[in-house]
């Protein structure tokens, strides 16, 4: 399986939802207004405030995405899936290497996330790459949804 991942273009509109709807149904979370809206306006959420969506295409299809945001001098790693099929290629690390990448480009000093205990090969993945665990803290997600918090200092 051949995967290039290119930046986010208005033409992945429809992949990007399909793919974070996707994993939201796959781990039994409800699409919360936050989803809706990066869902909706991946463009005025990510892109216009600073940055950075990346699209997994695979023989022309999205299968996998991930997301940075702003946050101060660093950014928010979020939205990131691959969607089954492509599972087990190395993709979810590519698509987090991209995000560090980007990130260390744009002179941040962290990446932060926010994720869900049941999530265990994300949170194996980002332990990897030496991502560390924080404190709770608020968060504009329900109480079921996120319960494990994790820092990276760049």
């Amino acid at each position: 399986m051949s995967i290039e991942i290119v930046d986010y273009r208005p033409e992945h509109a429809q992949a990007w939802a399909r793919l974070t709807e996707a994993w939201l149904t796959e781990g039994s979370f409800a699409i919360e207004a936050k989803d809706r809206q990066s869902m909706d306006d991946p463009q005025g959420v990510f892109l216009d405030t600073g940055g950075r969506i990346f699209i997994a295409e695979s023989e022309g299809l999205a299968v996998g995405c991930g997301a940075l945001i702003r946050m101060g001098d660093g950014f928010e790693v979020c939205k990131m899936t691959v969607s089954p099929a492509a599972r087990g290629t190395g993709l979810g690390r590519k698509l987090l290497a991209a995000c560090e990448a980007a990130a260390r480009e744009m002179g941040a000093r962290f990446l932060y996330l926010e994720t869900n205990s049941r999530l265990e090969p994300a949170i194996r993945l980002y332990e990897t790459f030496g991502f560390e665990y924080l404190a709770p803290r608020d968060t504009p997600y329900s109480g079921d949804r996120v319960d494990v918090f994790m820092e990276k200092r760049l």
